[in-house]
């Protein structure tokens, strides 16, 4: 039976030491084996592994061993989730960075007092691989966090340079016809811009940087891997919640459209455009998902993006 464990306990260790190695390197397959790898180390090889120890245990304690179980269950699927980006993955490295100190070492610690022939060095040592764990974590969360702010930084650039291209082909065209009577679908969007750009000081104010700053360089922010600083920053404007007048905006623009002939399809490509989605209640809205959900640097990308993607859909619907 051990031997078996060992074999099935290499097997998985390589499955995610592959995956690792295609993460690194962003190769195909790295998120299959990874996920694969974790689980099955999880749910599978760990189990055993465990009852096989209990089994053969003479001062063996049920409850020890779930506790081991549980701890790891929390801590390896933290790291799955941060290594994935997968949603809520913030909020699992937060529980899984205490708790191995919090719940599993205080029941260690306990069961293991009550035998006076246990090892204080196996003690030490158990301590030193929670360090480890603990360390470890925290640097993963670091690391990719820092990773995706970078991300954001230059996806920001390219909006901004597009943004700039865009403003010169609306100054040219404005100069080229003359003044023109705004359509409503124009008005709407220009209300929309207005949003965006109040969302943008009311954020950017809360980090002492004007928007030409973080236009000029975006790196200027302190604490870009923050969450919901945005949403308490727009909790200001005296707001149901956070976002309301955008999603009630880009709700209103997509309505102009569907009732202006000739931009049904446009209407219809606007959710996907702006990744929005109908809110089912205050509570559970789509802008949550956006101020609230997201970090600081990814919640100011988004309006960067919409702001680009609303003046390109004003000038395409001027030259239709």
């Amino acid at each position: 039976m051990k031997q078996k464990i060992y074999t099935l306990g290499l097997v998985i260790s390589l499955i995610i030491a592959i995956g690792i190695f295609l993460k690194v390197n962003h190769l195909a397959g790295a998120s299959v084996l990874l996920t694969i790898g974790m689980v099955s180390l999880v749910l599978i090889f760990l189990p055993l592994a465990l009852i096989n120890s209990y089994k053969s245990d003479n001062d063996r304690s049920l409850f020890l061993y779930v506790v081991t179980w549980v701890t790891c269950f929390v801590v390896f699927t933290a790291m799955l989730f941060k290594i994935m980006h997968w949603p809520g993955a913030g909020y699992f490295i937060l529980i899984a960075l205490p708790f191995p100190f919090v719940v599993f070492l205080p029941v260690f610690l306990i069961i293991t007092s009550r035998n006076k022939n246990y090892n204080i060095y196996n003690t030490v040592f158990v301590l030193f691989l929670l360090a480890g764990i603990s360390v470890f974590s925290a640097l993963l969360s670091l690391n990719v966090s820092k990773e995706k702010i970078y991300e954001s930084y230059n996806l920001d650039r390219r909006y901004n340079k597009l943004e700039l291209l865009l403003n010169d082909l609306q100054r040219i065209k404005s100069n080229g016809e003359g003044k023109q009577e705004s359509s409503s679908v124009n008005i709407k969007i220009d209300r929309l811009l207005t949003v965006v750009a109040e969302y943008q000081d009311l954020i950017l104010s809360g980090e002492n940087i004007t928007k030409q700053q973080w236009l000029n360089d975006p790196e200027l922010l302190l604490r870009p891997e923050a969450p919901a600083v945005a949403a308490i920053a727009l909790m200001k404007g005296n707001e149901a919640y956070a976002g309301e007048r955008l999603e009630t905006g880009i709700r209103n623009l997509i309505l102009e459209l569907d009732n202006t002939r000739g931009s049904e399809d446009l209407a219809k490509a606007l959710p996907g455009i702006f990744n929005y989605r109908e809110s089912d209640s205050k509570e559970h809205n789509w802008a949550n998902g956006i101020f609230i959900d997201n970090n600081l640097s990814w919640a100011l990308i988004f309006l960067d993006g919409l702001e680009v993607n609303l003046k390109m859909i004003k000038v395409s619907v001027n030259v239709n």
